[in-house]
């Protein structure tokens, strides 16, 4: 299937909509971010220093279970001290937000009981962004052209089925080389729930194609199945625990020159009492069966991800090391709907251990520190991220600030 096998389904939706003209709604959408983001990092001698601007708008248009979105976006770099991977400053540390323009949705959809269909260019997120995410922390974030059904035959049963032939990519319009402007491929993301008395449970099963040779050689094409449950108790009336375990086996699929299994494993669990949290997890990237010391890209690797929420906001395993990586991670904090004039609020910290699945390497540690609220319609984050290496990449610390608005 190809990108015009969608313009039928947008014909469709664009006569039905106009044929209901007196009815249709129209809603606009805007949004805006600052942020200025501090990176210093050892081997480099220059410091990273971005200030980015990304703003976007368009407009959903609805009548009765019809809607179409249209929504464009730009990123400007007022501050350009740092590398943007396509090119810019190189001698400094990486900040993966270029400038960019570029259309962010364009998509068609109907809605009824139980039923969503999408078409288009869309965001996909699904379960906890683990293994398919819109990486909404990076400017330009990441879309999917793809057509999606999600359906709910049986209350607490949701089959979310997705088929898509181009990944855009957060380099953007400028993207070359391994870090294109799009991906394209022939993608299925099948995903199953069902609500059981022990939380959700979910199967899936991502056929990712990662059809691009410029992109490690179609090593990061695979097929990936698994189960994952997720869930809350209650422990009395001002708190309760919530937990999640994940197992997944992956393998190699269409181009991908390699011959690999790898498996992935998570325990998770939050106790959380009158907003105050406590954390603990552990979470394996196995390395899979490459040669002694490893073969790249045989371990298993996240490429639809939202990796930036896992592993540290250091960056440090955006793609897995060859020898896998074990993650030992705890953490606090503070989360409150309301206090005083702000919403939103939370405090978080948060410490991770990082070792190899394969030779017992100590790859680093990591801490991670995080403050936001919202005021109204603008919304304030403060982050911090040290990591401290030990057999992996180098000493980094990493600052933002941020501003959100959504009109």
């Amino acid at each position: 299937m190809k990108p015009w096998a969608a313009l039928p389904v947008v014909g469709a939706a664009a006569c039905a909509l106009q044929a209901q003209a007196g009815e249709v709604k129209v809603k606009p959408v805007a949004e805006a971010r600052v942020r200025y983001e501090h990176v210093e990092q050892d081997g480099l001698d220059l410091d990273a220093d971005a200030v980015t601007v990304r703003v976007r708008g368009g407009a959903q248009a609805s009548s009765g279970a019809l809607s179409a979105t249209v929504v464009a976006q730009g990123t400007l770099a007022v501050l350009g001290d740092y590398a943007d991977g396509l090119g810019r400053d190189p001698a400094r540390p990486l900040v993966a937000d270029p400038q960019n323009v570029a259309l962010y949705l364009a998509q068609i959809q109907y809605q009824a009981r139980g039923v969503t269909l999408t078409a288009g260019r869309q965001k996909i997120a699904l379960d906890d962004e683990r293994f398919v995410g819109n990486i909404a922390f990076r400017d330009n974030a990441q879309t999917f052209d793809a057509v999606r059904a999600e359906i709910a035959p049986l209350r607490g049963v949701k089959l979310d089925l997705a088929y898509t032939w181009s990944v855009r990519t957060i380099w953007g319009i400028d993207g070359t080389g391994g870090r294109q402007q799009a991906v394209g491929g022939d993608t299925v993301l099948a995903n199953l729930s069902w609500d059981t008395p022990l939380g959700k449970l979910t199967g899936f099963g991502y056929l990712v194609d990662q059809d691009e040779a410029a992109v490690q050689g179609f090593r990061l094409s695979s097929q990936t199945y698994g189960l994952r449950l997720a869930g809350t108790r209650a422990l009395g009336p001002a708190a309760k625990l919530s937990y999640q375990a994940s197992y997944a086996r992956q393998s190699d699929w269409h181009r991908n020159p390699n011959d690999h299994r790898a498996d992935y494993w998570l325990a998770d669990a939050t106790l959380d009492v009158k907003g105050w949290k406590l954390n603990a997890g552990y979470e394996v990237l196995g390395a899979g069966k490459g040669a002694a010391g490893g073969v790249p890209l045989t371990s298993f690797q996240m490429p639809l991800a939202t990796n930036f929420k896992f592993q540290g906001w250091a960056d440090k395993f955006l793609t897995t090391p060859p020898n896998g990586v074990r993650d030992l991670y705890l953490g606090g904090g503070y989360g409150a709907q309301r206090l005083g004039g702000l919403t939103a609020v939370t405090l978080q910290a948060m410490w991770h251990r990082f070792d190899s699945d394969r030779l017992d390497q100590r790859y680093g540690s990591e801490v991670d520190l995080l403050a936001s609220a919202r005021l109204h319609a603008t919304t304030v984050a403060l982050r911090y991220a040290h990591y401290e290496a030990r057999a992996l990449a180098t000493d980094t610390d990493k600052v933002w600030l941020q501003l959100d608005w959504v009109i």
